[in-house]
């Protein structure tokens, strides 16, 4: 028998971050023509009229610095109203220096990602106040929450980077960035996220990050090594920790994705058109911003426009207008050719089934038309309030089966297997054949929470539904984890870091 060799595709992390990891998860293509929602004369309409936004209207910058910067670069600055205009060819030369596409350098260089092109990355969800208990329950975010975070995000190859999982209130805000960067760097080798919260902040975060990689401020603003999201205020305004951030990121080099919030019907206008012209101006905004500091710098078009209930005002997400104004949003990025953020998103309240379907109508929004980094990809709820376990272990499984779609279709005249219609011959089965036999134990994805047996089966062994079995698999991998490795020194050397500015006071939040 003809030995056949593939990669595994199940995604479990084992001790020194190797073994059963499935590399085709780590840097995914997608080979999908990107769907379309406008015409390229609308698309370019909307482009237009959202320069025009900027020209005559602006925005109203919080941040003194912020507005500085625009100055200096020609922007019509009123510091009476804090209110900047752009004229468009402003504009234009700071979208000509973004690059098209860019690395994310991980640690581990097995985690290095691209962002742009056909590449896809899929981050973990960002930012929950609270937590999602097994029983039902919900808890404020702790830092062992963090931490169990961190570790499923590390445990699965399909999600390619790190990310604030959960806000961790049961540690003081000033040195909160301290214990979520030293989690992410030593409980993980992905590209960490860091939370703009101010300079002092952002400075130890990257001093921690040097130290970790082994390099100095040269070598480490060379290439982009962390990534955050600056939200714009929408409608029109930037506040002063988004735009500081905006320089500090761009400063040193390191990814920054604007990204604006625009619910139609609340914070823009009610139609999609209007939601995604709205959005698209205030993205603009911030990736000139981004430009203006350091032209060449990596900076990505962030998108999050969807709608409201209008019965009741709450967000909602994974609706047909969400997964359209994807498809737009991705048609608006592509016109300026910048990389492109989505995200996977749910009002849902549980980990049940609500939850599921919305995620994957918000996926397809975004994979369907062409996003490059998708944020809440694993573990989000409740319109972003939450994080839940059993959640992450569900939408994993999801990314695992979009990577799966993303695989090549092979139809040589040996995948075909005309030998194996005439082995079986009329009436006959494939079980057996020679072609079965060579391929049967990967010739199909693997799932890692769907129960296939049948009810007799499934019922002898509990009757546990797919959340049920989520939840036992997310305790499993945390019960089981175990940290890539990091060299002694460098680990005592970040720990005495985080020991000194703690007892320094750490850094003050900016608001």
């Amino acid at each position: 028998m003809r030995a056949r060799r593939r990669e595994t595709t199940r995604g479990a992390a084992t001790a020194g971050g190797e073994g059963t990891r499935a590399s085709r998860y780590r840097n995914l293509k997608n080979p999908f023509v990107p769907t379309r929602v406008f015409s390229d004369d609308q698309v370019a309409s909307l482009h237009e009229m959202a320069l025009g936004m900027l020209e005559n209207q602006g925005m109203r910058v919080l941040s003194p610095r912020g507005r500085a910067a625009f100055a200096a670069a020609g922007a019509l600055v009123d510091e009476s109203t804090n209110m900047v205009r752009l004229d468009r060819g402003l504009v234009a030369k700071a979208l000509a220096t973004v690059p098209a596409e860019v690395n994310l350098m991980a640690r581990n260089p097995y985690r290095n990602c691209r962002v742009g092109g056909p590449h896809v990355v899929f981050a973990p969800v960002a930012g929950p106040p609270g937590v999602l208990e097994s029983n039902g329950g919900k808890h404020t975010g702790t830092m062992a929450d963090f931490r169990d975070f961190v570790k499923l995000s590390q445990a699965y190859d399909v999600i390619h980077v790190l990310g604030q999982m959960v806000e961790p209130q049961d540690v003081n805000i000033a040195v909160r960035h301290l214990e979520t960067t030293h989690a992410q760097l030593t409980l993980g080798d992905k590209v960490p996220y860091f939370y703009c919260r101010g300079d002092g902040q952002l400075e130890d975060s990257f001093a921690m990050l040097r130290i970790a990689l082994g390099k100095d401020e040269a070598a480490f603003e060379s290439e982009a090594h962390c990534y955050t999201i600056c939200n714009t205020n929408s409608p029109l305004q930037l506040d002063l920790p988004m735009t500081d951030g905006i320089l500090k990121f761009a400063s040193r080099g390191q990814l920054v994705i604007v990204t604006p919030f625009t619910l139609a019907g609340a914070m823009a206008p009610i139609t999609i058109a209007g939601a995604l012209t709205l959005a698209h101006a205030e993205a603009l905004f911030g990736i000139t911003l981004s430009q203006i500091v350091r032209p060449g710098t990596p900076v990505m078009y962030g998108s999050f426009t969807s709608n409201v209930d209008m019965k009741s005002g709450s967000p909602a997400f994974g609706t047909p207008e969400y997964t359209k104004a994807a498809f737009g949003a991705g048609q608006l990025a592509r016109h300026i050719n910048v990389p492109w953020r989505c995200s996977s998103a749910t009002a849902s309240n549980a980990a049940d089934t609500q939850s599921v379907y919305e995620s994957q109508m918000s996926l397809w929004g975004a994979l369907l038309g062409g996003c490059h980094f998708i944020l809440h990809a694993a573990g989000w709820l409740e319109g972003g309030l939450t994080a839940s376990a059993e959640k992450f272990m569900l939408d994993v499984e999801m990314l695992q089966m979009f990577a799966e779609i993303f695989q090549p279709v092979v139809a040589t005249a040996d995948e075909v297997g005309v030998a194996a219609v005439a082995e079986a011959g009329p009436g006959g089965h494939f079980f057996a054949t020679a072609h079965t036999m060579e391929r049967y134990r990967d010739a199909f994805y693997s799932p890692l929470v769907s129960d296939w047996r049948n009810y007799g089966a499934w019922a002898a062994d509990g009757a546990k539904t797919a959340t049920q079995r989520a939840g036992d698999i997310a305790r499993q991998t945390i019960a089981n984890f175990q940290p890539p490795p990091m060299d002694q020194a460098i680990a005592e050397e970040l720990t005495a870091f985080v020991e000194r500015r703690k007892s320094e006071g750490g850094a003050p939040a900016v608001s």
